[in-house]
This record gives C-alpha cells, structure tokens and sequence, in this order.
C-alpha cells in the first residue's frame, strides 16, 4: 500500500507574537479539499473570524488563541492523521471540527484516548458522541442535532404538511451521515402511516441517478426523499426535474446556495432541513463580518454558523474551566446550559448532544434563487 503523508493545507496564527505558552492552542480539522469542500472553507474562514474577533477583545483568560488547522480532504485516513498530529504534537486544548459523520467517528478514539475534547459542527450521526455499545465518548461533543432528530422532522414534515402517504428514497449506501438519515426517516414516516415504496441507493461517487430516479418515479411516490449532501445534492435534483418529474423533494441538512449553481430552477418545489434560518435578522452581523473578511458571501451558511458558535462555546468553557487544560475544558463543554449563541441557546444532554433544538424547514424559491424559511418543527 501506498505510504500516506498528511498534507497541510494551511496553517493559520490568528495571535500576536508570543512566547511558548502564552497562546491557547484550539485545533480545526476541515475538508477545504475534495467533496465538502464548499462547506469545509466555510467552517474554516468563521472559525478565523471567531478566533480574531476574540483576539482584539483580549482573548481568553488574558491569553490569545492561536488556530491550527488542517485540511482533512473528506478522507477518513487525512482525518485521523491530522487528529494525531493536532494531539500528539501541536498539543491543542480542543479541537473544533470535521463536519463528517464518518470522519468524526474515524478520528474519536484519537480524540479520546489523547484526552482532548473535539467539538464537531454538523456530524449527525449517532456515533460520534456514543460508540456501538452504548456508551457516551468522552472527549467527543457536537452542536448540531441528530440524524435520528433529523429523520423524524423529514417524515413529520412529509406527513403532516405535505400530505404524503409514499415515499420514494434515494441515499448514499457510502455514507454514514446518508445511512442514518434514511434509517431514521423510514422508521418515522412508517409511524406517521405512510409507506416507503421505492428505496434506491448510490455510492458518493456517482454522477448519473436516472435509473434510480426512473424506479422512483414508476413506483407513485408523492414524495421523494433525499438524505445526502455534496455535488450529488443537486445534480439529484436537476435530473428529477429533467426526466419530468415534478414530486415534491425533502432534503436533510445537506443543503448549500452551491446547488443554485449547479440545479438552477430545478430546485423549485424543494424543502429542507436546517439548523438555522439564513435569513434570520440575529445572524446579520456574522454574514457582514464574513463578506469583509472574504469577499464573498457565505453561501454553505449552516456550516459557517455553526463553525463560528462552536468557537465561541469553546471560549465559554475555558472561561468556565478557569483554565486550558484539556480535560477541564472537556468537564466544562459538558456541563454547559443556557449559553446564548448566535443561531441557538445550547444546552448538552447526557450523550454531549443538544437538547430541545428546533428545526428550519426551508423552502427554496427559484425567483429569488434563495432557499426561505417555510416553517419550524420539533419532532412529535
């Protein structure tokens, strides 16, 4: 076999020049190359804003805090190695980061056995904060909710404002994220009544869904499901519209304004899942600070919100911990309640998950090329 070497992407020092010890180390692993690229960039250049507005106000503890990060190029093995590097020898007090289901749970025993928390932004996949057996990773938390929480709000959407009784499925039988988001979507629509009349599946690599699209169209669905993200997203979607298929389509949190791009008017009569309402008037300021920070827009929103809040928890935890030891910071994260973030009030639960989220239904608007606020759910 071939002999990996992780490749840095990018190493960035958000400090001023200090002495060894006099910064707090804080980690961030993206896929700002490969298929989440367009949300890795996202996650990595809130995370630089969050990192340097806390700067000029005097850091954390008296100290500043000094990024490392590291491009994970979506692979499971990029992510692992750069989870060791970022414990092992650049000694970081946390890590902020993947965004992948798979990836997250790939590097969690490094996490934990190093004994540094590692924060992910939107892994929804059970897994990451509980292993197989049950029992809650320590070091492992995230600020997003779960496939299982995702999955119910998809079918209670489907079922109850949509009106539908068949579903059609097509997911990435390569996917961790796409598997969990399937599961818990069919478990749920089957609770609400409806049937699941076409269960179709891809690997993340594909290009071309006619065929499966074709058998989901022949099966009489007055729904069609799609739990996966990336470039797959949308040219699902266009080839939907192009085979003359004008079923609604439900979506998870995979969603990205990349996919006007690519799907244009296709995306009409779409709906999504989300965390947060993009155009939420709280969340004026963080876009505003990313267009001057970057010249353009934020267009992988969710991924950038949640990138920023997850630093600015970060900071609540070492503030609370009165220090950045690891595994202080670590007992602090837990037993956060009440903070006020941009995009939520969190509260963890017992398996370092948030607690009582609601969840955005967006609707995507092809005159305005937008995906809007359509609704908000919590599961029955």
């Amino acid at each position: 076999m071939r002999k990996f070497v992780l490749c840095l992407a990018c190493l960035a020092l958000l400090a001023a020049p200090a002495l060894a010890g006099d910064t707090i180390k804080v980690g961030q692993l993206a896929a700002v190359t490969g298929d989440f690229a367009a949300y890795g960039v996202a996650e990595w250049e809130s995370v630089k804003i969050a990192v340097e507005e806390i700067n000029k106000a005097g850091g954390v503890l008296g100290k500043p805090l000094e990024l490392i990060m590291y491009d994970c190029r979506t692979r499971q093995e990029d992510t692992v190695n750069a989870a060791r590097r970022l414990v092992e020898q650049d000694k970081v007090t946390a890590v902020i980061g993947p965004n992948g289901s798979g990836l997250c749970i790939a590097a969690a025993p490094i996490f934990n056995r190093g004994r540094v928390p590692n924060i992910g932004t939107l892994p929804t996949n059970p897994q990451v904060t509980v292993d197989e057996s049950g029992r809650v990773r320590p070091y492992n938390f995230r600020i997003c909710f779960l496939d299982p929480y995702q999955g119910a709000i998809m079918a209670q959407f489907s079922a109850q404002n949509l009106k539908a009784t068949k579903a059609a499925l097509l997911y990435d039988v390569s996917s961790d994220y796409s598997q969990g988001q399937r599961e818990f979507f069919i478990k749920n629509f089957e609770r609400f009544g409806g049937k699941i009349v076409a269960d179709e599946g891809f690997r993340g690599e594909d290009v071309d869904f006619r065929s499966q699209l074709t058998n989901m169209k022949n099966s009489g669905a007055d729904v069609f499901i799609y739990p996966f993200m990336g470039k797959s997203l949308p040219l699902a979607v266009k080839q939907a519209r192009e085979l003359g298929i004008t079923t609604p389509i439900v979506g998870g949190d995979g969603y990205g304004d990349f996919m006007w791009e690519i799907a244009g008017d296709a995306l009409g009569d779409t709906y999504w899942v989300s965390h947060v309402d993009r155009y939420d008037p709280a969340l004026a300021g963080f876009f505003e600070s990313y267009l001057a920070h970057t010249g353009t827009e934020c267009k992988e929103f969710l991924n950038g919100v949640l990138a920023y809040d997850c630093v600015y928890w970060l900071k609540d935890a070492i503030e609370r911990a009165g220090s950045d030891d690891p595994e202080k910071v670590r007992d602090a994260l837990e037993k956060t309640s009440g903070l006020k973030l941009l995009h939520c009030v969190l509260t963890m639960d017992e398996n370092h998950d948030p607690k009582g989220k609601d969840g955005v239904i967006l609707r995507c608007d092809p005159k305005q090329q937008k995906a809007l606020f359509f609704t908000k759910l919590r599961p029955e």
